[in-house]
């Protein structure tokens, strides 16, 4: 793709040495890549340290990697620790950058069109082009994405023929530079210096680079030479001294060179006319008149400004690709020689089968009704046998891997059972139905009094919100986990139950994969004799395997039988309970709880346009933890509190609560002056 610019090692820091099944499963799966093998399963069960298994055999082998998870919160959960285990190396975050998104689509039998409307998150679409920036230039980088990665993404031969190299001593005009910049969708603004924004002060051009979050580079010009280059932290203007050359990187993956648009326009000017007559040989004249207004609009916006709302939509021509032809993603950016690992493979798998199919229907609706031209059906994620094909060598993780994963890896299954720490899987119970909710009240309390945690499961949400109510009315410290909160409040509500701000998390769907919660002693899970996908053989050993971490973890099944799902789980919990036990009788190990550091996940903001939802009479159960707002000691606390506020401030405008509003605009106002006046 590129000339790599930064070949460093990956330097693994740990205070620990593998242990348990840990060496042997590094080794066989280090072998195994080396040896060119393109597939292979790490079956490894809760607590049984899978990602420093995996940390270990990329510092090993020294090779990029990409790390997929099956949704946003696992994704921050596996992002921070290996930002952990390599603090000197490129560790990058790639997810969807949209707080809220809904894709244009329309509905015939109400003849209803839905424009597309998206809040994008301003800190996650840097670190999706910091993540591209790293896999363009460095080695050592390790970039952990969800499913967001088989989307469409701008063409990197694009991308790299758009760069701005800048090298101290070199010959340029300041209108060269400046309309470079613009090329590259930076603006100018003198007053507001934020990313994806320049200024200009005589002679010196300052930019603040789209992927930076906290540095921005100053170019001092004498006659049409750079005289100077340095880097500068763009809050305090303190400086980081100079550089002897730098590369600015387009604004968004999207940038397309003038040529390219123009080239462009004309294929879709011949497709607009090729479906203009089929619409009136089919005597479609309202399709007709659609498609030509609306793709006429776009021709007019692309020509004059050089995008146009919904330009992906023209993907194909763009990017130079033929009809059919996958779209250019992540993995286009991804160095020929980079490790896939899939965590939570039975999951993320299925995943990735299913995007292409339900993107498609909305489409071809579009399509068929003169809103879209054929072309857009090429705006999609990746099809699964092209997902397979651009896959490089792949490591799939789970405790409970699903059938693709065990038939391409074949015999190359290596098991990872034994957990360093000595601890034992959960005990399993089984007890009636009947006094479910009050046997669950009762340990509750017990869990409670000992500083510990619970996980509760029911089966739909009308009985997880009035199991939430009923807890709560008998005094026990209760929150309740659904699919309306979004996925920075998601990380907040389960740290703030390691911070023991509340005892029992009650969910649905949502306590299963990859939580990560060794305060957690009890799982109970209500109705498990009721068959079906919420209680599979994979979703009780999942749901049973997030109090593994715990040195008392116990696992409550309230069932009237005993399903075949409920005998497979026990029985699977029961080998890995004794083959732990055998591993820690034969090498003197005591069972120690794990002391886990709470940190903070990943400090996403939430956009300012968050789509607050009306039902919040969930008040006393709120996931937002309460912010001291004492003097910042540096730049750095000071940019925290300042989104910290400014995150409130909106969601009381949006709550239509303007005088709260005001006194927190009020507060930013004083805490800037004082910042400002203090340094």
């Amino acid at each position: 793709m590129s000339e790599k610019i930064n070949t460093k090692p990956f330097i693994l820091h740990s205070d620990f040495r593998p242990s348990g099944d840990q060496p042997q499963a590094i080794e066989k799966l280090a072998e195994n890549l080396t040896d060119g093998l393109a597939h292979q399963t790490l079956l490894g069960v809760t607590g049984s340290g899978k990602t420093f298994t995996i940390a270990n055999v990329i510092a090993q082998l020294n090779r990029p990697a990409m790390l997929l998870a099956p949704n946003k919160t696992l994704a921050a959960q596996l992002y921070a620790e290996m930002k952990a285990f390599f603090p000197e190396n490129a560790v990058e975050y790639f997810v969807s950058y949209y707080d809220y998104y809904q894709p244009e689509a329309y509905v015939p039998s109400s003849d209803t069109f839905i424009e597309k409307d998206a809040s994008i998150n301003d800190q996650i679409e840097q670190m999706r082009l910091s993540a591209t920036k790293s896999f363009l230039e460095r080695r050592d980088t390790i970039v952990v994405a969800s499913v967001s990665a088989i989307y469409g993404l701008g063409d990197p031969d694009s991308y790299l023929q758009m760069m701005l190299h800048l090298q101290q001593g070199a010959i340029i005009d300041q209108r060269q530079i400046l309309a470079k910049l613009a090329e590259l969708q930076y603006t100018r603004n003198d007053q507001a210096f934020q990313r994806g924004t320049f200024r200009v002060r005589g002679e010196i051009i300052d930019i603040f680079p789209a992927e930076s979050d906290d540095r921005a580079v100053r170019i001092e010009l004498f006659d049409d030479e750079i005289e100077r280059l340095s880097l500068f932290d763009p809050l305090t203007g303190s400086s980081f001294g100079a550089v002897p050359r730098f590369t600015i990187y387009p604004k968004t993956h999207y940038v397309t060179p003038r040529e390219r648009i123009l080239d462009a326009i004309e294929n879709i000017k011949k497709e607009l006319v090729s479906r203009r007559e089929y619409f009136i040989k089919e005597h479609k004249l309202l399709e007709e008149q659609r498609i030509s207004q609306r793709t006429q609009f776009d021709i007019e916006m692309m020509n004059e400004l050089g995008y146009c709302s919904g330009i992906e939509n023209y993907s194909r021509y763009l990017s130079g690709r033929n009809e059919g032809e996958p779209p250019p993603t992540l993995f286009d950016y991804m160095p020929s020689d980079a490790i896939l690992i899939i965590d939570e493979s039975h999951v993320t798998v299925p995943q990735i089968g299913g995007m292409y199919r339900g993107d498609r229907s909305r489409k071809e609706t579009l399509v068929e009704y003169g809103f879209r031209l054929p072309s857009a059906l090429d705006n999609r994620p990746l099809r699964f046998e092209e997902f397979e094909r651009l896959a490089p060598q792949t490591i799939y993780v789970s405790a409970t891997p699903g059938p693709y994963e065990l038939e391409k890896s074949g015999s190359e299954i290596i098991d990872q059972v034994v957990r360093p720490t000595g601890l034992l899987d959960p005990l399993i119970e089984i007890r009636p139905v009947s006094i479910q909710v009050d046997d669950l009240l009762s340990e509750a309390r017990q869990r409670a009094d000992k500083n510990e945690r619970v996980l509760v499961t029911t089966l739909t949400k009308k009985m997880a919100e009035d199991l939430t109510d009923y807890l709560d009315e008998h005094g026990i410290r209760v929150r309740y986990l659904h699919s309306d909160i979004d996925t920075v409040e998601r990380v907040e509500i389960i740290r703030d139950l390691r911070l023991g701000e509340f005892d029992v998390l009650v969910g649905i769907n949502l306590l299963r994969e990859g939580l990560d919660i060794p305060e957690v002693s009890l799982v109970a899970i209500l109705d498990a004799d009721k068959e079906g996908f919420l209680r599979s053989e994979r979703s009780l050993i999942q749901t049973i395997g997030r109090a593994a971490r715990n040195l008392n973890g116990k696992a409550i099944l309230y069932a009237d039988s005993i399903t075949k799902s409920m005998e497979k789980a026990i029985t699977e919990t029961n080998r890995r309970r004794e083959k732990q036990t055998k591993y820690n009788e034969e090498h003197g190990i005591v069972p120690q709880a794990l002391n886990k550091k709470v940190g903070e996940l990943l400090d996403i903001g939430q956009g300012a346009n968050q789509k607050v939802k009306a039902n919040k009479q969930r008040g006393k159960m709120a996931a937002e933890p309460t912010a001291l707002y004492n003097a910042p000691k540096n730049a750095k606390e000071y940019q925290q509190q300042i989104k910290k506020l400014e995150q409130q401030m909106y969601k009381f405008a949006q709550d239509l609560e303007f005088e709260k509003a005001a006194a927190i605009r009020d507060q930013l106002h004083q805490l800037r002056e004082q910042f400002v006046f203090e340094n």
